[in-house]
């Protein structure tokens, strides 16, 4: 394939090992994502995947989907059908590249009773207390009384524990590395614990595990993988993952590469504290439109394409940093501006009747689909003496420079129809406001400031009283008063936002938008862009507000 400049530190690291005389000249690129079947992908696991994926795309190479189910507490089989689905829906594919990491446990076990033989591992008995205390410090080497166990009686005592002989706790299997090092990761690190545990997929053939820092070198050996592309927490954990590749009896060598991980604003992302909101019912499910997961977003109204383009925005750094929210608005905003059909809605309606409309009559006007796009074309709208207007575009009092309708006030415009002039209101015996009177130029329809007509008022959106439909709207916010809520720990849901669901009900809806389907975008017009949510009928939309039109972002 041509030459590629490298886009990011992966990329040009990746560029040097296949070009000739690296590591992997004459290999295909070959990476991995290996996501945990404990929860669901959140936008801080789409990075990390986009980077798996999108790395291999960019050379020309494969990138595998593997289950890291070694640990097997609180995995399911839900979590990985919705992991396969989110990676999906964000255009990538593994084709018949699916693994699980429990495949591997016999090839496993085999290659922990090689490092045995070779006298690089041995059965230690020393208790959780005790492997504290004998850890060491800085200035103090680690140490255990078992590390010169004979060989012979640490493979029968690791046979042993495999046979389900010993209670939890009792032994583990640990690798002799380096009891002095300044990396305590390479202190002997433990291969192997003993679980008694019911695996999701192995049942009970297993009653000891593997450790991560074991298990997966094993892993991306075995699966040819070049490149193992992880986050930077992984990084002091490298020396051990190139010892395990070096010692045990595998011909492939893959490369590990650190990124930092992505840190938003205003939201959390470990699954511990997400599950946490799910089962204390402070969201309303995983797929909540509040949750920063993929199916989340998804429902709530974010696009495969403005997501990537997240992720290519912040780029691949090796510090580790928080982007604001906003960021990953202004990326929907952008994707959605371009494609996303406009409708109008009106969220809060008031009643306008247009005084000498003459009684009964109904027309139809043209509104523009996509102001920005000239193949978008129109639609045809009907109108007539009575329609919804917000009831915010009326103040019988007006604030100064306030541009919409008041009594005595400018012209406005109604949007694709007639401009008008406010001459008044209705009140009901409690002083709310029932509905707006006003007064239409019979010779301004189609209402588009390029007729060159000077009109002083605002232009309004508007629904037809009497071809609409009824609707539910979602407004969402930030699920958390402070833009830092991991910093606090446990504590982190004191700082849930009370108000950040506003269910909005009684909306009026163009009569077009009845049986829109889960997941269609609309920019409603002044108001946002919106999806219909899952929870919709036909003839009774609930939409979601997927992101509000104004760009905070934007300097």
């Amino acid at each position: 394939m041509p030459e590629l400049e490298p886009k990011n530190f992966i990329e040009a690291f990746v560029a040097e090992d296949i070009a000739p005389g690296g590591r992997f000249e004459g290999r295909q690129v070959h990476t991995r994502f290996p996501p945990e079947p404990n929860g669901y992908l959140h936008i801080g696991h789409c990075k990390a995947l986009c980077i798996d994926f999108g790395t291999a795309l960019r050379f020309g190479g494969i990138c595998n989907l593997r289950m890291d189910d070694t640990n097997p507490a609180k995995e399911d089989t839900e979590y990985v059908d919705a992991i396969k689905e989110d990676i999906h829906w964000l255009g990538f594919d593994w084709d018949d590249r699916f693994f699980y990491g429990s495949d591997y446990f016999d090839k496993t076990y085999e290659l922990a009773v090689g490092l045995i033989k070779k006298g690089l591992a041995y059965v230690c008995e020393l208790t959780p207390e005790e492997f504290k205390d004998y850890r060491g410090d800085t200035s103090t080497p680690a140490r255990s009384p078992w590390r010169d166990r004979p060989i012979e009686e640490s493979l029968d005592l690791f046979e042993r524990m495999k046979n389900g002989e010993f209670p939890e706790g009792k032994y583990t299997l640990r690798a002799k590395i380096d009891l002095t090092s300044g990396n305590f990761n390479m202190r002997d690190p433990v291969l192997y614990r003993i679980k008694y545990i019911e695996h999701h997929r192995q049942g009970t053939k297993w009653c000891i595990f593997p450790m991560y820092d074991f298990a997966h070198p094993i892993q991306d050996a075995l699966e040819g993988i070049t490149h193992s592309l992880c986050s930077l927490e992984y990084e002091d954990h490298r020396p051990l993952y190139d010892w395990v590749i070096n010692n045990v009896d595998l011909p492939s060598k893959p490369r590990q590469i650190e990124f930092a991980r992505l840190g938003i604003t205003n939201t959390v992302m470990s699954k511990r504290k997400l599950r946490r909101l799910v089962e204390e019912g402070y969201v309303s499910g995983w797929d909540d439109p509040r949750m920063p997961t993929l199916c989340g977003l998804r429902r709530r109204g974010y696009t495969p394409a403005s997501i990537r383009e997240f992720t290519d925005r912040i780029g691949v750094a090796k510090n580790p940093s928080t982007v604001e929210y906003a960021l990953l608005e202004s990326c929907l905003r952008d994707d959605l501006n371009d494609h996303a059909p406009r409708r109008m809605a009106v969220l809060r309606p008031v009643k306008l009747i247009i005084d000498n409309y003459p009684e009964g009559a109904v027309e139809t006007v043209d509104v523009e689909n996509n102001p920005g796009d000239p193949d978008a074309g129109t639609r045809k709208v009907t109108f007539s003496r009575e329609i919804w207007v917000e009831s915010e575009d009326f103040m019988e009092e007006p604030a100064k420079g306030y541009k919409r309708l008041y009594p005595g006030g400018p012209e406005c415009r109604l949007k694709g129809a007639y401009l008008i002039t406010c001459t008044g209101c209705e009140k009901d015996g409690d002083g709310n406001l029932t509905a707006i009177h006003c007064t239409y130029d019979p010779d301004s329809r189609g209402g588009d400031p390029a007729d060159g007509r000077k009109v002083k008022g605002a232009t309004l959106h508007w629904v037809d009283a009497g071809s609409c439909v009824d609707a539910e709207v979602r407004l969402y916010s930030n699920l958390f008063t402070d833009p830092d809520p991991e910093s606090y720990g446990d504590d982190f849901v004191k700082y849930v936002n009370p108000d950040s669901l506003e269910i909005v009900t009684g909306c009026k809806a163009e009569k077009s938008l009845a049986d829109a389907g889960p997941n269609e975008d609309f920019q409603f017009l002044r108001l946002g862009y919106f999806t219909v949510d899952k929870d919709s009928a036909p003839g009774r939309p609930v939409f979601n507000r997927a992101v509000a039109l104004k760009d905070s972002f934007r300097r």
